[in-house]
């Protein structure tokens, strides 16, 4: 959530930040009226409160001296009554300015270049050079049916549209992908995880998936839980309402889960092949961290991720994304994209994201500060998409005739 703070002390210029990030004129005035409503109801209880005082003051004044208190008592009775209608009135407003923020994204760091869509993302660098192919190279999904690695027509069968099966070295390089990547991961200083797939509401609020997505998660029938989009929402929130010590930090975390999405918004994108599913793999990478080391952490995050897919020997580039494509909660991301030869572009396949408070002060966490307790900062990435990832070493180690190789830093996962 954002900084209501800074709302109140400067809201034109934290508007003209949420602009920048798509936020409606008409949300921001929402916003506006009802901040104006808190700061009115607050100076009604706070004037109302110092009458209070003043009144007893004179209360012990006309005790002291004898005077006649029951005209004195009654207005004081009287303004009690008042100051806990006014209290009430200022919870309201506050509970009102707060319903609304959740459905406000994180202020985009000035860093983060204007843009409309992913037309407008910045390439920062690329890693590895595309191979030449003397033959024009196949998409992953007819690769991986002649191979007999996945089998999308008995996912459908087994659940619906945008399901898949795998089998035989599909199956085990998937398992071998996820393993080396949690090894990977470990070396860099990321403690794995193990965390539930099913989470409550309040972790989705935590994390800045509900309310605004909630059409794009799967709920069960009857219970407040959902399947988890990502591991980034379990693992944020295995801190959740907790002050930690400032020792305690960075917590720097790593976790394999499988991920639900009914892709509401994705309606006719990818609709063949692996590239966007229903349920998918992942190994995700989450740092609780103080504010002063978050763009270090960031950074590392980004250079762990990269580096498995240059050990799998998979080109890559980093890009930073514009305002138009940065995601609810992140202050700034940069992904990764991998080149997929089959569709002659890059795609996706990790994004690294920055949050700064905003999550953690949807979520409650904080640290030790001296005396004083503060919010953290809360990073995660994608490290990676286990799909993706196969999908990638599929059309980059494919030849003419429709084999595959296998990444040499696998083989040793797979008994070879």
């Amino acid at each position: 959530m954002i900084d209501l703070k800074l709302v109140q002390k400067d809201f034109d210029t934290i508007s003209k930040k949420l602009q920048r990030k798509g936020v409606s004129s008409e949300l921001l005035e929402e916003l506006r009226l009802k901040n104006e409503e808190l700061k009115k109801a607050k100076s009604n209880f706070e004037t109302l409160q110092a009458l209070q005082n003043s009144m007893s003051k004179e209360f012990g004044v006309y005790k002291r001296e004898g005077k006649d208190i029951s005209e004195l008592k009654a207005r004081v009775d009287a303004n009690k009554l008042v100051i806990t209608e006014a209290l009430d009135i200022q919870r309201q407003k506050q509970e009102a300015l707060e319903s609304l923020a959740m459905a406000i994204p994180n202020i985009p760091d000035d860093s983060v270049p204007d843009g409309e869509d992913e037309e407008d993302n910045i390439e920062l660098v690329k890693v590895l050079t595309p191979k030449k192919f003397t033959f024009t190279p196949k998409e992953h999904w007819e690769l991986a049916e002649n191979n007999g690695w996945i089998d999308f027509e008995r996912g459908v069968k087994l659940a619906t549209s945008r399901f898949s099966a795998s089998f035989g070295m599909g199956a085990r390089l998937e398992r071998a992908l996820i393993n080396f990547m949690l090894d990977f991961n470990r070396s860099r200083g990321f403690e794995e995880v193990s965390v539930p797939q099913l989470v409550n509401r309040q972790a989705l609020e935590g994390t800045g998936q509900l309310p605004k997505f909630e059409d794009d998660l799967y709920k069960m029938e009857g219970m407040e839980l959902f399947l988890i989009p990502t591991a980034e929402v379990p693992v944020t929130n295995l801190f959740q309402d907790e002050i930690l010590s400032v020792d305690a930090l960075p917590k720097k975390m790593t976790a394999y889960t499988s991920c639900f999405r009914k892709e509401a918004g994705a309606a006719g994108r990818d609709t063949r092949g692996m590239i966007r599913q229903h349920q998918f793999h992942k190994v995700e990478l989450v740092t609780i961290a103080h504010p002063d080391e978050s763009e270090k952490i960031f950074d590392e995050m980004v250079s762990c991720a990269s580096d498995i897919l240059t050990a799998l020997e998979l080109p890559h580039r980093l890009v930073n994304l514009c305002t138009g494509d940065l995601g609810f909660g992140a202050a700034y991301t940069t992904d990764i994209e991998v080149w997929l030869p089959g569709q002659n572009t890059y795609r996706e396949i990790s994004s690294i994201s920055n949050t700064r408070e905003f999550q953690a002060r949807r979520a409650k966490i904080r640290f030790k500060d001296g005396k004083k307790n503060r919010f953290v900062h809360t990073l995660n990435g994608s490290s990676l998409a286990v799909g993706r990832t196969l999908v990638a070493i599929m059309e980059n180690y494919q030849h003419e005739d429709g084999s595959i190789d296998i990444p040499e830093v696998l083989k040793p996962y797979l008994g070879m």
